[in-house]
């Protein structure tokens, strides 16, 4: 019994204090790495989308007044461009399950500064690199702040789970006479550097990059003291997808040489102006909940609807770009871009009033929903019905549904209809008997879908409902 008591105790301790560095540290062994998921480029690409691991935060990736930004971002939406596949994004800031998730074929890219260490050898390939990073202690000045890592005897640090820093800071205090206490934690780089502003944390530690542009906005943060040197930093990719692989450090080698790593770096490392409005507006998930002067109206016109306002506010950025004057070459007007004939259907008498057209559009989302709500009883799938209906007409996507009865698929989901609206350009499908609406650019549509739920998901993942 007194022996149980001590282990609990000892297991109390760990979790309040971390982990204490010492020279005999030995690391946990793992095998989720050992059969990776065989699932290369050509895959990916039958599939059509790639899926990419990356870590909200403000060189990374965020929200800004409705719009997905960060460096991370705009790399891999370019890099997605270049294989000619759609990008999925997968936000965590839990390293160690990024790779996880790498290996078990639920990613195909850790898109975060990486170095490679011999542990991370065994869980990926390492892609040429994107540049180098080195890494700084954050605190906060004040007159008891540190100079020395001598001071930060007996003092904790918190770190993300899984990021190199335990292993950096362990490395300077092997052969020390001070103790540092490492303690892991399930929170991002970006969460971490808020605690030590807020003063709920002492220290922890960042890329040096991502330190200093924190500290153009937070005065009071110290970024001097450094706990690395630079050191090349990389992507990751499961070591059995050499296409992928290649296809990557080919992406770079060329982005390199024409500049647009360098332009790209800039946008977002070197323009501390841009940066501190981005990021510190009520409209950025990094330090608000908003994403739009809207999004009053949206959640009541939402509630209506039954939608998760997220959703709606998707659609919302997708057809106007939440710009209430917002007018198309073909007349559509207002936050949902409807057209005169629509506006004045669903009672909207003023277009130019931003409540007034956004509930046009809600009447007539709450219409296409009715329609099919009998043919496509599962809310998820009648969604992505109801979107391609505002975009392209009910008309033509009831004919994908014939079709797809017809052909013997399940009209119920989107999968299998989407498949048949695509073919809506073909002379052989549009000209069916049973197609009542004729030719139709039916991949506009099936695409305009893909980017609402693209988007939403983001929004989503980082905007609380």
């Amino acid at each position: 019994m007194k022996r149980i008591f001590q282990i609990a105790i000892l297991f109390f301790m760990l979790l309040l204090f971390g982990v204490q560095c010492t020279f005999f540290q030995k690391e946990e062994e793992v095998s989720f790495w050992e059969e990776p998921v065989l699932f290369d480029l050509d895959e990916i690409k039958k599939r059509g989308y790639i899926r990419a691991v990356v870590d909200n935060s403000s060189t990374s990736y965020y929200i800004y007044r409705g719009r997905r930004m960060g460096y991370e971002f705009e790399l891999l939406r370019n890099l997605a461009s270049n294989l000619g596949v759609r990008l999925h994004l997968i936000v965590k800031s839990d390293i160690e399950e990024a790779f996880i998730l790498l290996n078990r074929g639920q990613a195909d890219i850790i898109a975060m500064n990486l170095e490679q260490t011999p542990i991370r050898i065994n869980y990926a390939n390492f892609t040429l690199p994107l540049g180098e990073m080195s890494t700084v202690l954050i605190q906060r000045k004040s007159k008891a702040s540190i100079g020395d890592f001598q001071e930060l005897d007996q003092k904790s640090i918190y770190i993300p789970q899984g990021s190199i820093y335990k292993d950096q800071l362990c490395f300077l205090n092997q052969d020390s006479t001070f103790v540092l206490n490492v303690v892991e934690v399930a929170e991002s780089r970006e969460e971490l550097i808020t605690k030590v502003v807020k003063g709920e944390i002492d220290y922890t530690v960042a890329d040096k990059d991502l330190a200093l542009v924190n500290a153009t906005y937070y005065n009071e943060l110290d970024v001097s003291v450094e706990v690395s040197e630079k050191s090349p930093v990389s992507w990751a990719v499961r070591t059995n997808a050499p296409q992928l692989e290649s296809a990557i450090n080919d992406w770079i080698f060329k982005r390199t040489r024409s500049g647009y790593l360098a332009t790209l770096y800039a946008k977002y490392f070197l323009n501390s102006k841009n940066s501190y409005y981005r990021n510190n507006s009520a409209f950025s998930s990094l330090a608000g909940n908003k994403i739009s002067a809207y999004d009053d109206i949206i959640k009541k016109a939402a509630d209506k609807l039954g939608w998760d306002w997220r959703l709606l506010a998707s659609l919302v950025y997708k057809e106007s770009g939440f710009d209430a004057e917002a007018t198309s070459y073909a007349g559509a007007s207002g936050l949902l871009q409807l057209m005169p004939v629509t506006l004045d259907r669903f009672g909207v008498e003023d277009p130019n009033d931003p409540y007034q057209s956004l509930m046009g559009g809600v009447n007539f989302l709450g219409y296409l929903d009715k329609f099919w709500r009998e043919r496509i009883p599962e809310s998820n799938e009648r969604i992505k019905f109801i979107l391609a209906s505002y975009n392209i007409g009910h008309g033509h996507v009831e004919d994908a549904w014939r079709l797809t009865l017809k052909y013997g698929k399940n009209p119920q989901h989107w999968e299998h209809v989407s498949h048949f609206l695509k073919l809506k350009t073909d002379p052989e499908y549009y000209r069916d008997p049973i197609v009542k609406s004729g030719y139709a650019k039916g991949h506009v549509a099936v695409t305009y879908v893909e980017d609402i739920l693209i988007l939403y998901n983001s929004y989503r993942v980082l905007v609380e409902p």
